[in-house]
């Protein structure tokens, strides 16, 4: 029996405001609470810091190749002289050489007596001899001004590239950067955090060790800042770099490189200006004895002086 038709009207208001309803529970979905949207942060952190880290590699790379640039182009020019040198005295060995026609031994030997020709006869040799070293001279004076020549070519594309590199994650930092702050923006009310500078008692350490400490706890409250070793701003990589310059010591700007460039050794014998690691070496701090460390954590956080415990160490470095 059909429905009359207000009662039809009814239903099919019905049905489509539940569809509405359930179409809309279906796409809204629930705000991430405070404590997700932290670990998203995190992660975003430890990308960011992990682009970072490549992209000061890549700089590291950069100068060593604009310093190989530089090496080979000096080497051009005496390469260059010593070719025009070697060239001048082959261009006079065949000149010589059209002019007088080739000597054999034979008319040498019918030439003359005995001991004239023993005489003609080793001069031949010697100069048969000092052709061939000038003819070794001018081939391989040849061979190595043309092997430095496409060698400064290679690194210069090689450096054009890596400049390239440099920009687009430079970009891409600065994308996730603009992300991550309005992440914590969200969280936090703020894209920043301030810890504040340390106000506490700085430990009394001897040595090039302890300026290198002393220096860190300067850094404490200073905010982070990609690529930045200092004065005013630091990544993990340049605090660890501008404590230990503070101390006289050089260190490369780069977690991994700062491993490589330093003496292992096991958490027991950790002293204060160790360095400590994490992440796979895509985080870098300074020990300061205690069981603490300083480091610049991430994006939007200052320096802190913490717990070594902030996640396992990788392992630990001491300066050389």
């Amino acid at each position: 029996m059909p429905l009359p038709r207000t009662r039809l009207r009814a239903l099919v208001v019905a049905l489509t405001a539940l569809a509405i309803t359930t179409s809309g529970a279906t796409a809204a979905h629930a705000a991430p609470s405070k404590e997700e949207l932290k670990k998203q942060i995190d992660k975003a952190s430890d990308k960011l810091e992990d682009v970072t880290e490549a992209y000061n590699k890549m700089r590291l790379d950069l100068k060593k190749t604009k310093a190989d640039a530089v090496k080979l182009s000096a080497s051009l020019k005496p390469a260059q002289a010593a070719l025009v040198q070697a060239t001048s005295k082959m261009q006079t060995i065949a000149t010589t050489s059209y002019i007088t026609g080739r000597v054999g031994p034979m008319t040498i030997l019918l030439s003359g007596d005995q001991d004239s020709v023993l005489q003609r006869m080793s001069y031949l040799d010697q100069i048969s001899k000092a052709n061939q070293q000038d003819i070794d001279t001018y081939t391989d004076t040849t061979q190595t001004f043309t092997d430095r020549q496409a060698a400064l070519k290679t690194t210069e594309k090689k450096q054009g590239l890596q400049v390239q590199e440099l920009s687009a994650q430079k970009t891409k930092i600065k994308k996730d950067l603009d992300k991550l702050l309005d992440m914590r923006e969200t969280a936090f009310g703020s894209p920043t955090e301030s810890s504040g500078s340390y106000t506490g008692e700085i430990p009394n350490i001897p040595g090039s060790a302890g300026k290198a400490v002393t220096y860190a706890f300067g850094a404490v409250g200073k905010p982070y800042g990609f690529g930045d070793a200092g004065p005013n701003s630091y990544d993990c990589s340049g605090l660890t770099l501008a404590s230990w310059a503070a101390a006289g010591k050089s260190l490369p700007h780069n977690a991994a490189a700062q491993y490589s460039a330093t003496a292992r050794i096991s958490k027991a014998d950790l002293q204060p200006g160790d360095l400590v690691f994490y992440r796979s070496l895509g985080h870098v701090a300074l020990y300061v004895g205690g069981g603490m460390i300083i480091d610049a954590p991430s994006a939007g956080r200052d320096v802190l002086h913490r717990s070594i415990n902030i996640m396992t160490p990788y392992g630990y470095g001491r300066v050389k």
